[in-house]
């Protein structure tokens, strides 16, 4: 039996779940998964949902529906015209700076223009292991929270790959030596990617509407095993354990 969903949030008109990691939003041409965010989702409930903006199968967290398709036609045009606060959590390879902005466009595919694309992010903590990598004794890590300002495809994935920071875990921008790092030392075996938190502002209510995800259990004994928090709510985080991760 499938294990049912975790709802965040749900009101007359929209419903939020936690995505799990390796979990797609709908179903693709491009995949023969049998399992689907949409349909597990319509299945729960008892009632048709539409999505309001996508997460990539290896990202875990906030995953918003709309419960008929005004609300749902509603929420995109608010996200066009007011936008969102979405935040994540990432862990790119090596020490980025404390806070930033990259700005680059980016295309869908290699056929299609490239089109405005802006994520801002902050350090929060970072970890040297004392494994090689490389021609390098020790492997660099920071812990990041990105908000970006606009929606595109692999939005934070580019990004991050372009200022040579690519996350660990990502199979097409990423690097194959760290993600095996994290797979012989700490078992992880996904994209190391948390949609932490979305704020909108509710169509139907017109007061902002904050939804956070808690952190998937092994994300928390990941940041646990690196001296880091082991609950994020916020996107604060704890005082680190000595050696571990190291608040900026």
């Amino acid at each position: 039996m499938n294990q049912a969903l975790q709802i965040l949030h749900r009101d007359p008109w929209l419903v939020a779940i936690s995505k799990p990691s390796g979990l797609m939003v709908h179903r693709s041409r491009i995949a023969d998964d049998r399992r689907f965010a949409l349909q597990m989702l319509r299945d729960q409930i008892g009632r048709r949902v539409y999505p309001v903006h996508r997460l990539d199968r290896g990202t875990s967290g906030v995953l918003l529906f709309a419960l008929d398709g005004a609300m749902a036609g509603q929420v995109n045009q608010a996200l066009r015209s007011q936008g969102a606060d979405k935040r994540y959590l990432a862990v790119v390879r090596g020490f980025v700076e404390c806070a930033g902005v990259i700005d680059y466009p980016l295309r869908e595919r290699r056929d299609k223009e490239r089109r405005p694309a802006v994520s801002h992010y902050r350090r929060i903590a970072t970890v040297e292991l004392p494994v090689a990598v490389g021609p390098y004794p020790c492997a660099r890590y920071s812990l990041v929270e990105v908000r970006p300002e606009t929606g595109r495809m692999h939005q934070i994935r580019k990004h991050f790959a372009h200022i040579s920071h690519p996350l660990v875990g990502d199979t097409t921008h990423g690097e194959g030596r760290h993600n095996r790092l994290f797979r012989v030392h700490f078992g992880i075996h996904r994209l190391l990617l948390h949609a932490a938190s979305l704020r909108i502002r509710h169509p139907a209510t017109r007061l902002d509407l904050t939804v956070h995800a808690p952190l998937p259990e092994e994300l928390r004994r990941l940041f646990r095993m690196l001296g880091c928090t082991d609950q994020v709510d916020d996107i604060e985080p704890r005082r680190p354990a000595s050696g571990g991760l190291r608040p900026q």
